[in-house]
């Protein structure tokens, strides 16, 4: 459902504006490209008239907004189950599978979460990406933000843009890292391979910052927190400080396996078929009330499965 029709008086300190600068700033709920568009489809008026985006106001002229509702997902519903980690009226927070894309492709038109979130949630089809405001891989686990509305879609956008969005991951690297850090290393697409991600010069900032929760005899528990979001980052800076994450087919090398480990825990590593990423925890604004949410989940079954068996080599907790 959109947004009832909003009626507003345009401020004198607008005057000689653009129409669509001066919407931007009575109206910061929406894009000033989602406004641009609603402007050209005659969903604004202007003292009862019609106007370009480019015209500018005077000041004191009355301006009438009715959303439209528009279809932007083209994607069939289907009967996915979700886990649904919080909801409110205005958002969700999704406790993702491991294996489960978030958004059709090639080669995976059907059984998204995107496929999932239209099936229970039908009203998504009018919002860009069906809602979702950021993504994690298929095989990453955890909590996705999902907007409602469009005006909530807008301000989790810009948050995750100004970096107001606090994401917290656990991962299970190869190796023994000796102390927390931060890793500012730009990342941009591979030369070569196109399907990987790599750090180089003049790629796009990239800034994670890790703590060490358990280290291991081969291996080390950590917790990490993105400060940039870009593709694969939190693999991709790991790999780049050979530290890759354990089950990564794409950036990972050989298996780690240390010596005197036990069956239980060879055949743990040896199944273990993912990268060893969970998204355990987002701290955003709610974009209605303007309070503070803190959304945890725990790790995905799987990854504690093969913390249990890391435990046998003796880890040692980092204070």
């Amino acid at each position: 459902m959109m947004e009832d029709t909003l009626e507003q008086m345009i401020p004198a300190e607008l005057a000689g504006r653009r129409l669509d600068q001066a919407l931007a700033k009575m109206f910061p709920q929406y894009s000033r490209s989602r406004l641009k568009t609603w402007i050209l489809a005659g969903s604004v008026s202007v003292d009862g008239a019609t106007m370009r985006p480019k015209d500018a106001v005077a000041g004191g002229e009355t301006v009438i907004l009715r959303p439209t509702a528009e279809l932007s997902v083209t994607s069939q519903p289907e009967p996915i189950d979700l886990d649904i980690a919080y909801e409110d009226s205005t958002l969700l927070v999704v406790n993702k599978p491991a294996g489960l894309v978030v958004h059709p492709g090639a080669g995976n038109i059907h059984g998204t979460l995107m496929n999932g979130l239209l099936y229970h949630y039908p009203e998504l089809a009018e919002l860009p990406r069906a809602g979702i405001v950021h993504r994690l891989d298929k095989e990453t686990s955890g909590l996705l933000m999902v907007a409602r509305t469009l005006s909530a879609h807008t301000a989790l956008v810009r948050q995750l843009a100004d970096r107001d969005v606090a994401r917290h991951y656990e991962a299970i690297c190869t190796g023994t890292l000796t102390g927390g850090g931060k890793i500012d290393a730009p990342i941009r697409r591979h030369p070569v391979d196109r399907l990987r991600m790599a750090v180089q010069e003049g790629g796009r900032p990239a800034v994670t910052h890790y703590r060490l929760i358990t280290r291991f005899a081969a291996h080390t528990h950590v917790s990490v927190r993105l400060e940039t979001g870009r593709t694969h980052q939190i693999r991709v800076h790991f790999a780049w400080r050979r530290h890759a994450l354990v089950g990564d087919s794409v950036y990972g090398g050989r298996l780690a396996i240390p010596a005197g480990a036990s069956d239980e825990l060879r055949d743990t590593l040896r199944s273990f078929r993912r990268q060893a990423l969970c998204a355990t925890s987002l701290e955003f604004v709610q974009p209605e009330t303007g309070k503070t949410l803190h959304v945890v989940a725990e790790p995905a079954a799987d990854f504690k499965r093969l913390l249990a068996a890391l435990a046998d080599t003796g880890g040692k907790r980092q204070p």
